[in-house]
């Protein structure tokens, strides 16, 4: 089943969202952002898009719309085909001196997002730069809500605040948000008040 134009539109719109904001864009932000005027059109084309298997509800969470792997399929491999890469000539000690010898070696950039479960972020805010994510950085983020104990995950809290923190369960049953940051307290949230959207992939920054 192909999608309408419209549902197409609605769609990318999705995509953006969640990879610019690491959640699903409320239906208001949907009709705002596509230019309807009625939230009834928002809903039937939700409805349609679950029909044909492109999204996914959870009708237990708000802001719970999810696009699903078929979409990501569908649209992957005009992207994946026009990933750039660049030559590997090597590598090269960050502290003293090495020759740097050239090799037949590419780095393609799709190998750090291999699939339609990866989105970037941009980073603002100085709370993990103990871990070298500083303001400005852009992180590729791996979509998944199942995380380990110290990696480091994009959270959701009570559906309100995404924060970029180290993940970890507490022996008492809350979740600590650990920052990267001497000054910066950890943030203790109930399990049910929390969302995990992603764990940290990688870090890019721009000179």
């Amino acid at each position: 089943m192909a999608l309408t134009r419209r549902q197409k539109e609605l769609m990318d719109f999705l995509a953006g969202f969640i990879r610019q904001h690491g959640y699903s864009p409320s239906y208001e932000e949907i009709a705002s952002g596509l230019g309807l005027a009625s939230l009834a059109t928002v809903h039937k084309h939700i409805q349609a898009l679950e029909t044909k298997q492109y999204l996914k509800r959870n009708y237990n969470h708000s802001r719970s719309l999810e696009v699903s792997d078929r979409f990501f399929r569908e649209q992957s491999p005009e992207r994946i085909s026009a990933a750039p890469s660049v030559p590997l000539l090597g590598r090269i000690a960050a502290g003293a001196p090495v020759e740097a010898i050239p090799n037949p070696e590419v780095l393609h950039f799709s190998d750090f997002a291999a699939d339609g479960n990866t989105f970037a972020l941009e980073v603002r805010g100085d709370s993990m730069i103990e871990d070298h994510i500083c303001s400005g950085d852009y992180v590729l983020v791996e979509k998944t809500n199942s995380v380990r104990n110290g990696e480091i995950v994009v959270a959701l809290v009570d559906n309100t605040e995404a924060t970029l923190k180290r993940y970890y369960l507490e022996a008492d049953g809350r979740v600590r948000l650990q920052p990267a940051n001497a000054s910066m307290a950890p943030i203790y949230v109930d399990p049910a008040n929390l969302q995990i959207q992603g764990r940290v992939l990688a870090v890019m920054r721009k000179y």
